[in-house]
């Protein structure tokens, strides 16, 4: 037998009775979302007219490239978080609100992954590029 109030018993619990975890994340990737997007606005203005090989340059420094990384990571969790909850609250046919969860979930993973792959990739060629090329010893003839 437990002694413990009806209200001890779902403190830190909502309506769906899984606690308050969702809400902090949305605030908390909200938070990261300000400096990390503003860097995104600040470096696409900075950089307008600039060549593809000095965004290539730029997008291959690893401040840069962690910088895109944790952009698209903090940015699509965020928009899965977000429409979870729009999904949750205005989809009322249960059968439709599993589909467009389930949806909403693999379009997020598909988006991060897609975006992660192009800022990987073009950081890992651009730095490849700046290697000088090995010293290919000259065929001695016999």
């Amino acid at each position: 037998m437990r002694i413990r109030t009806p209200l001890a018993r779902v403190r830190g619990l909502g309506a769906a009775h899984r606690g308050t975890d969702h809400w902090v994340w949305q605030r908390i990737t909200a938070i990261a979302n300000i400096p990390l997007v503003l860097f995104g606005a600040v470096t696409i203005v900075a950089n307008i007219g600039a060549t593809r090989a000095e965004m290539m340059a730029w997008v291959g420094h690893p401040l840069a490239a962690i910088a895109l990384i944790a952009l698209i990571l903090s940015v699509t969790y965020h928009m899965r978080l977000g429409m979870q909850v729009i999904i949750e609250d205005y989809v009322h046919s249960e059968g439709l609100k599993v589909l467009a969860l389930l949806a909403n979930t693999f379009f997020s993973i598909a988006v991060a992954l897609v975006s992660l792959f192009a800022i990987v990739s073009i950081a890992v060629s651009a730095n490849l590029s700046q290697v000088p090329p090995a010293a290919v010893p000259a065929a001695t003839a016999s």
